[in-house]
């Protein structure tokens, strides 16, 4: 913080730490800078619009957060509301606020690292109602991911394969989860987050 103050010659500087602080505390949801600014007004922490787009930007520009833009699927064009924004540290998200919770928010945190680590280009997809957590590219086209704790619960094994079920081209589609399962549905294939992380599983 000491440094992003400094480098942007920050004013407010409560302000920017509760910016930072929702930011970490809401990774994998849709966060538009309205919606930022609407929060904390609604907590008493009066600010502009303008502002929380400086502030968010400083962050981003600081690397403690990334932003990810929504791709719609079916038209095959960037959106430009309703960017999500990931923690670049687990460890530092607990020193902000504390505790660990929001467990599946986490593992999807960490596998949008590991894409990021292996150079993929992300996106969270959209495909008319239905949202699919990544849309990676690289140079063999795209693949789509849906990350969960856990999919033995049927209802929510069906939540999950629904947003990928719907697309309806031949890329590759993925659901990976913290359950030591290797399963194909129609197509879609289960794997194991830690198997993914170690390597002992490519996408």
């Amino acid at each position: 913080m000491k440094d992003v103050v400094s480098r942007n010659k920050v004013n407010d500087i409560t302000l920017l730490e509760s910016v930072n602080d929702f930011l970490f505390d809401n990774i994998g949801q849709f966060a538009s800078i309205n919606k930022i600014s609407n929060t904390l007004n609604s907590n008493n922490r009066s600010n502009s619009v303008n502002t929380i787009e400086n502030y968010t930007r400083y962050i981003l520009d600081s690397y403690l957060m990334y932003k990810v833009p929504r791709y719609d699927i079916k038209k095959k064009e960037l959106l430009k509301t309703n960017e999500k924004y990931y923690a670049c540290d687990m460890g530092l998200r607990k020193h902000i606020i504390g505790g660990i919770r929001d467990a599946g928010s986490i593992l999807e945190n960490i596998i949008y690292l590991e894409l990021k680590r292996r150079n993929y280009n992300i996106y969270v997809g959209k495909f008319n109602d239905k949202e699919v957590d990544f849309v990676i590219k690289n140079n063999d086209g795209l693949k789509y991911i849906q990350v969960s704790l856990s999919v033995r619960d049927e209802k929510t094994l069906k939540r999950e394969l629904e947003p990928l079920e719907v697309i309806n081209d031949n890329y590759p589609k993925y659901l990976i989860t913290l359950d030591y399962d290797t399963l194909n549905y129609n197509g879609i294939k289960q794997i194991s987050a830690l198997d993914f992380l170690l390597g002992r599983i490519d996408i």
